[in-house]
């Protein structure tokens, strides 16, 4: 669908009047945590007398509508949406001119110091603009459904290298100059920059990793199936959209695993764990540069329509490359973080939250960023696969990737399309009951399809063997990737005592590890049975990792406990300047004293 339709998460309107085109020219000030910028917006006018632009906490100091200046105005202040900026336009109106400040404060930008890099030589700059912290550093239409072109002229200190999702410099500039362009229209969320000690190498003529110089050569090592990953993809759903894929890897502050920036994915360095085992990560921030930026949800009310289809397309890489067994084992995992989070949000009263289909009217979209829209939306769309056949599911996905390229999608238009497809194509129809028990419906449905994997059946028998022995034999454990050890750990039985936690820990050296993903879920079991050995790499992962994913299961776990919310809170004030907004607004909720 190419229409716009309303989203309550913006004050914009831009069926009146819509940007179209950027020109930014911004200098990044370290010394105050600010963007000086100038942004020029191509308009496309429509009807009505005002352009209406997202803002929050920028410092506007001057509006220009080609050349003169107007009598803008600044709206309300609302704690989520910011400020509505109301610029005066009319039908020969054609750019319009804002000069503005950002905040120190702005909730995008994350500044860190030299002191929190990995190579502890010079400051960091990264935006994370998704879902609406865009108009915290840039005043534009902050909505999915709006897109734009844009080429930005970007001055930073000289030592440094800036990034944006667009074209990009693959060495330093000695004046500290950058020039970008993104011919392909983005819509504001994927708007993004990132400044740094950054170096580069390429995996292949068309992708590289860039990182900070100590990083560099383990993350090409890690990534080393960065094109075949790509190729696969095309191969699956169609040639790659976007010209170049590059990956960032940032510091450990970053609140997620990955996002999906156009032609520059930035990427948690937690999954670099040294046996490629954790790359599903990239498979699924690539898969997005067709469900997501290619064909985008319309509104946050409709997440499920990025993520579902990522999470899909993400298995399916990963099957192509690594086999089915592999593919199952991601797929299991999914399956129970996705009952854990329906069984979390119905016991708090957030049962409507587990519904596809979400009402985000009056809340952050933030709230919808659970394994709902990613994992049940996931399975139904298996569902489909596996009830009707593969080879249909995959002739739809690449009509339907070509047909929406560069276009808006909401749940209402999407049951409509597919439902006409797979009629007038395969002459099947598609019952009203399988939308509504899947995106209107909280819950699961019964006949949710159910991964089958070996290795997982495996674990189990080992795990079982342990309970019974005590004893876990290295030849049974030396070919486990991090998914089997994840499984085993995830399915320990209630009621470990001490001397079994002590047992579990000189066999799998738990505390020890640097694999992120197991680490975590041997402190959440830390934290459950009160294990103290790990209490000194408890608070060294939570002071020193920014991703959300770990940190809610763990200090979620510490507040079952007086004694556990009181260390969670004091570990909360030591860590808290090394998280995002992304992450903070979320703790802060959750640890408030």
């Amino acid at each position: 669908m190419s229409e716009l339709v309303n989203d309550v998460h913006s004050f914009s309107k831009p069926a009146q009047v819509r940007v179209t085109h950027l020109n930014w020219q911004a200098k990044v000030d370290f010394k105050t945590k600010t963007i000086q910028a100038q942004a020029d917006w191509q308009i496309l006018y429509s009807k009505g007398d005002t352009l209406i632009l997202d803002t929050k906490g920028l410092n506007i100091k001057e509006v220009k509508v080609d050349g003169k200046q107007p009598a803008f105005t600044l709206g309300n202040e609302d704690p989520i949406l910011g400020q509505a900026l109301h610029i005066p336009v009319n039908a020969d109106s054609k750019i319009v001119r804002i000069i503005y400040t950002t905040s120190p404060t702005a909730e995008a930008l994350q500044w860190l110091s030299a002191q929190q890099t990995a190579d502890k030589q010079q400051p960091f700059l990264f935006t994370q603009s998704q879902a609406i912290l865009a108009r915290s550093w840039l005043p534009c239409q902050d909505s999915p459904g709006v897109r734009f072109t844009y080429e930005a002229d970007v001055k930073v200190p000289a030592a440094l290298m800036a990034l944006m999702s667009a074209s990009n410099p693959q060495q330093k500039s000695e004046t500290g100059e950058y020039h970008f362009e993104m011919k392909q229209a983005i819509p504001s969320y994927l708007f993004a920059l990132s400044v740094g000690d950054f170096a580069f190498k390429p995996i292949s003529e068309r992708s590289g990793i860039y990182a900070e110089p100590s990083v560099l050569d383990t993350a090409v090592w890690e990534f080393a199936d960065l094109e075949k990953m790509i190729a696969g993809a095309e191969s699956l759903y169609g040639a790659y959209a976007w010209e170049r894929y590059d990956v960032l890897v940032l510091p450990p502050s970053f609140p997620f695993g990955g996002m999906e920036n156009p032609r520059l994915t930035f990427a948690t360095p937690t999954i670099l764990a040294g046996d490629r085992s954790l790359t599903s990560l990239i498979a699924h921030e690539l898969a997005h540069s067709w469900s997501g930026n290619l064909v985008t949800n319309a509104t946050w009310s409709d997440f499920w329509l990025n993520e579902g289809f990522t999470v899909y397309f993400e298995h399916r890489i990963m099957e192509k490359l690594y086999g089915k067994d592999y593919s199952e084992m991601l797929a299991a995992l999914s399956y129970a973080d996705l009952q854990a989070t329906i069984t979390e949000l119905t016991n708090s009263g957030m049962a409507e939250d587990t519904k596809l289909k979400l009402n985000l009217v009056n809340r952050n979209p933030d709230d919808g960023v659970t394994d709902i829209a990613y994992n049940k939306g996931y399975f139904f769309l298996r569902s489909i696969e596996e009830q009707f056949g593969r080879e249909k599911f995959d002739v739809f996905l690449n009509d339907y990737f070509k047909d929406q390229a560069f276009k808006v999608m909401t749940t209402e238009a999407f049951i409509p399309y597919i439902r006409n497809y797979y009629q007038s194509k395969f002459k099947i129809s598609l019952t009203d009951e399988l939308f509504d028990k899947w995106i209107f419906t909280v819950g699961l449905p019964e006949d949710c399809p159910k991964p089958q994997s070996l290795a997982f059946e495996k674990v189990d028998q080992a795990l079982n063997s342990w309970l019974t022995t005590n004893e876990l034999p290295s030849k049974t454990t030396q070919e486990w990737t991090t998914h089997e050890w994840l499984h085993f750990l995830n399915n320990l039985p209630a009621g470990l005592s001490e001397e079994q936690m002590v047992r579990l820990d000189q066999l799998g050296k738990f505390t020890e590890s640097d694999n992120a993903e197991i680490l975590c879920a041997w402190l959440v079991q830390a934290v459950r049975y009160n294990y103290k050995p790990a209490y000194v790499k408890l608070e060294s992962f939570l002071v020193n990792t920014g991703r959300r994913k770990f940190l809610s299961p763990i200090y979620q776990e510490l507040l079952k406990t007086a004694d556990g919310k009181q260390r969670a809170q004091a570990i909360y004030e030591k860590a808290r300047p090394n998280y995002h907004f992304v992450a903070t607004n979320t703790f802060d909720a959750m640890l408030k004293k």
